[in-house]
């Protein structure tokens, strides 16, 4: 049996991460890292985390999945705070993608992962070059290799959409922060 790299792979949700672990999977001993504590009210938070959770046991995909927590929603809204009005896109989700993506490389590198990577890419709402930027900086923090990766190219995004609908997984209508709620 092949080495394959230990990829602590941060899943924002399970629609999401259906098209980048189908990607990943074959190239990669994968754990996924639910850690989205930004997510508002708890409830959709828990809702979310079940997709993920049962999206991985109908693949039959035979991936760990951590529960990242969500005591930390506190520290998300105090690091927010001057940048409520920001639209979907603005520092505000920069800010949420560095605290979300810090814990993921401080977690992989605490617990021998050999590189982390994230979902966040594979929509069309987020902006790859800085997620990208972000998880670079944070590799080298860390001393941990991250994967730059655009998941929504190659069709990508088209593929988790299919993937979804495949697995009936909810797909929720807005990012996940009070904030964005009606964006």
């Amino acid at each position: 049996m092949e080495n394959k790299k230990k990829m602590l792979l941060h899943s924002c949700c399970g629609p999401c991460s259906t098209a980048v672990i189908d990607r990943l999977k074959n190239e990669y001993d994968l754990t996924i890292f639910y850690y989205n504590p930004n997510i508002y009210p708890l409830e959709e938070y828990l809702h979310r985390f079940n997709e993920q959770k049962r999206y991985v046991k109908d693949a039959n995909l035979h991936v760990v999945i951590i529960d990242g927590k969500y005591e930390d929603n506190d520290l998300f809204y105090r690091a927010y705070k001057g940048f409520e009005n920001n639209k979907e896109g603005e520092e505000r989700c920069n800010i949420c993608f560095s605290l979300r993506l810090d814990k993921t490389a401080k977690y992989a590198k605490e617990n021998g992962y050999d590189i982390f990577a994230t979902t966040l890419t594979v929509s069309p709402h987020k902006n790859a070059q800085i997620i990208n930027q972000i998880g670079v900086d944070l590799s080298k923090k860390y001393n941990i290799e991250f994967l730059v990766a655009d998941f929504k190219k190659k069709d990508g995004y088209l593929n988790s959409i299919k993937i979804s609908k495949e697995y009936n997984l909810y797909r929720q209508n807005y990012c996940g922060c009070k904030y964005s709620i009606h964006e």
